[in-house]
């Protein structure tokens, strides 16, 4: 914790929000020492040798002598393999079922009493002992699982487990959720707990908001995604391997997984990294599309500001002739619909096409009078302690209740509630403090372990039901939004959440601080989250307590327009958070990085459905279509914005002047038309007034002609070589199917030729074709 951090918890706990919160933190204590008894002695299991096996379709069971282990590929490649009679469902992460077994592949005699199951795309190898190797079809080792350990307490109770594995030594790490301190994960123990930040985006204090078990491994031998599925707490310790120089020996890089209940169940999928996300997306689910207005800048005002702070908003955003699609305001949320007034009944509706967003957290006020809790609490839809009663806890709104997302029952009703918002004249929410964990909770929790969920019916307490507390809420209320329209689009962005996250919107990717820290920090989370399968995601920008400076300011808001979700807020501190507030040339500035992203919209809404359809993120590392380019895996302050551009913002103080690696092919800087071959490294001008960014030679990029319509940007490809593009015209906010344009360019005696593919390879009319880079 920073000076800043250690002055901001000494006034809370100052406060007397901090005095009420350590009494609810003594409260808890008390709950869980009757609730959760001491484990006692525990004893540790390992597999033991071998015993025999059993085929069946896609894989079998292979029995050692202290336990059994499932292994199965399905179809496509991917393969599950699960300890102690685990099954891949019941599961939070999957969506629509798991897949067919690969009929083409089975488990068959391996050397040294081993058993193996042989696939197209990928070999599994299991030893006498329990190790389990994933080798690919050449017969290269991605990664050995070790035979896991467990401890078991003799007087019953969940076990504690431990994995550990084996990766090649060039490998490097990726993913976990969204990690400040990544994309690529260093040596270190990442917790994965959903945990409220201590501080704004960059300050290094403990887990995000979201955590995923969900490792991506990038080596010279191909890629591959671990998911280890289950909810517990739990810490991955990872660490990087080393080549052996000369004759040297290579030491492998290692994984460690320690969780302390569940099953251990574990997915993987091998490939290029675009088949992975594919695979992943089929597996968890395909992303939400946001509509199309959620694809332009949005603002959200101070807590506790209110529609007429939203009418302010917009009309000085108008004055000053910035582009806003939508404003996010504190309207108390589900708990508080039921006495609001519509939207435009306070005497000043906003302007026509700005949205209006309402922020929403789980908290429920407990005090009479409230319509909310009071039907909540006569239907027993909040979470309770051992003993049966209602578990209180502290937010900015009082003492607390917070409803059970884990039972099909309380989502649809807290769903419901949801269309009294849509009624209102909201078109969606971003869902707050969801954790649930209070920054300043002293216990690292606002509810109890030992307080019970339903599970879908399953049964179990906190410690199980946690990290996916903010999943099914997002479950709750995007199942509501839909049906409160079912011809609209549900948007609905969470604080935090667990894999499959992507099925029900987009992911908040924290508030970026008031230092150069915190740029860094929200770049990291949202390549992190987008490659756990999760594309729309992006950081609150201006947020934080901190004053930021006007080029702190202009850099962060460059960066912004280039991630998918593009949010600005108002300082929380004394310092300036409007554009104007910090002067002429710093509003020009903004104007310009404001405008650049309403002329790339037409190019956002085709990442949006092709993310919805392949899986693959909007924002991608640079190795994204070069793996095996290993001087790519540590770069971490640029970042491909899908095929077509390469975006190298400003991270750091006074930078006029920036080194970028460049991937393969021919890149053209966009504002200057300079051209650069890659791969290799190279500098580029970085003036206050914009962000570096480059267009890949012969991409096609569809964005907003002067006359409010799309028309194509090419860029000519190299003498000899190809290029293309796919575009996805505008389907609008409903369920029309999105038709996608797919392109080609050559260069021919000197001319750009574009032809669509199929269409008898026409341009279609109205869509002006403009050539650059010749």
């Amino acid at each position: 914790m920073d000076v800043r951090g250690l002055m901001r918890w000494a006034r809370y706990a100052a406060s007397r929000r901090g005095v009420r919160a350590t009494r609810f933190a003594w409260r808890r204590r008390r709950i869980d020492a009757r609730g959760l008894p001491d484990r006692g002695r525990e004893p540790a299991r390992a597999p033991g040798p071998v015993t025999g096996a059993e085929p069946q379709p896609g894989g079998g069971i292979v029995r050692f002598a202290r336990s059994e282990l499932r292994i199965c590929v399905v179809a496509g490649g991917a393969v599950f393999w699960g300890w102690d009679g685990a099954g891949p469902e019941p599961s939070y992460a999957l969506a629509g079922g798991v897949p067919e077994p690969d009929g083409r592949a089975g488990l068959e005699p391996d050397k040294d009493g081993g058993w193996r199951v042989v696939s197209e795309r990928v070999t599994v190898e299991v030893s006498r002992v329990g190790a389990v190797a994933i080798r690919t079809p050449g017969g290269i080792a991605l990664r050995r699982e070790l035979p896991p350990r467990w401890w078991e307490p003799v007087g019953g109770g969940p076990a504690r487990w431990t994995q550990r594995a084996e990766v090649a030594a060039d490998a490097r790490f990726f993913g976990l959720g969204g990690r400040a301190s990544g994309p690529r994960l260093r040596d270190g123990a990442y917790r994965l707990w959903n945990t409220a930040a201590r501080g704004p985006a960059g300050s290094g204090d403990g887990p995000p908001p979201l955590t995923m078990p969900v490792q991506l491994v990038v080596a010279d031998a191909g890629t591959h995604l671990a998911f280890q599925d289950s909810t517990w707490d739990g810490v991955v310790t990872l660490r990087e391997g080393e080549e052996g120089a000369g004759s040297g020996h290579d030491r492998p890089g290692t994984v460690e997984v320690r969780m302390e209940g569940g099953p251990l169940r574990c997915w993987v999928i091998v490939g290029r990294p675009a088949r992975v996300l594919a695979h992943w997306a089929r597996l968890t689910g395909a992303p939400a599309a946001p509509p199309s207005w959620a694809l332009g800048p949005q603002c959200v005002g101070p807590v506790g500001g209110g529609v007429a702070e939203a009418v302010r908003t917009v009309a000085a955003w108008r004055e000053r002739g910035l582009p806003l699609s939508a404003v996010h305001v504190d309207a108390g949320g589900p708990a508080g619909s039921r006495a609001g007034a519509p939207f435009g009944s306070e005497g000043s509706a906003p302007v026509e096409g700005v949205r209006l967003v309402s922020v929403v957290a789980p908290a429920v006020p407990a005090e009479p009078g409230n319509a909310v809790y009071e039907e909540g609490a006569a239907a027993g839809a909040f979470v309770r302690d051992g003993s049966g009663r209602e578990v209180r806890g502290v937010d900015r709104a009082g003492e607390c209740v917070y409803p059970d997302f884990t039972d099909p029952r309380v989502r649809r009703w807290w769903g419901g509630l949801y269309g009294e918002d849509r009624a209102r004249g909201l078109s969606g929410v971003w869902h707050e403090r969801n954790e649930p964990v209070s920054p300043a909770s002293f216990g690292d929790r606002t509810l109890p372990r030992s307080a019970r969920h339903d599970l879908d019916g399953r049964g179990g307490d906190h410690r199980e039901g946690h990290n996916v507390y903010g999943l099914t809420m997002a479950r709750a209320g995007y199942e509501g939004l839909l049906r409160a329209r079912p011809g609209e689009r549900p948007f609905l962005v969470s604080r935090s959440g667990w894999a499959g996250m992507q099925r029900y919107g987009g992911a908040g990717a924290g508030e970026v601080c008031g230092d150069w820290r915190g740029l860094r920090a929200a770049l990291s989370a949202v390549l992190g989250l987008g490659l756990c399968g999760v594309p729309y995601a992006g950081p609150d920008l201006g947020g934080g307590d901190g004053a930021p400076s006007a080029e702190l300011w202009v850099r962060g808001l460059q960066l912004g327009a280039y991630l998918p979700l593009f949010r600005i807020r108002a300082a929380a501190g004394a310092g300036p958070g409007e554009p104007w507030e910090f002067g002429p040339v710093v509003l020009g500035h903004a104007r310009a990085a404001l405008g650049e992203r309403e002329r790339l919209r037409p190019y956002f809404v085709t990442l949006a459905h092709m993310a919805r359809l392949t899986g693959a993120p909007y924002a991608r590392p640079l190795w994204w279509g070069s793996p095996e380019d290993r001087s790519l895996r540590g770069c971490e302050d640029a970042f491909l914005l899908g095929d077509a551009l390469l975006v190298a913002p400003v991270l750091e103080e006074g930078v006029e002047r920036r080194p970028v690696r460049l991937p393969k092919g021919r890149w053209y800087d966009r504002a200057t038309g300079r051209v650069y071959d890659g791969p290799g490294r190279v500098v580029l001008d970085a003036p206050l007034s914009r962000a570096p960014v480059l267009a890949r030679g012969g991409s096609v990029i569809p964005v907003r002609g002067a006359d409010g319509g799309v028309e194509l940007e090419v860029w000519a490809p190299a003498a000899g070589r190809r290029g293309g593009g796919v575009v996805v015209p505008d389907p609008g906010d409903g369920w029309e199917e999105a038709e996608v344009e797919r392109y080609t360019t050559r260069l021919v005696d000197g001319r750009v030729r574009v032809r669509r593919v199929g269409a008898e390879g026409s341009v279609p009319p109205g869509r002006p074709v403009r050539v650059r880079g010749l």
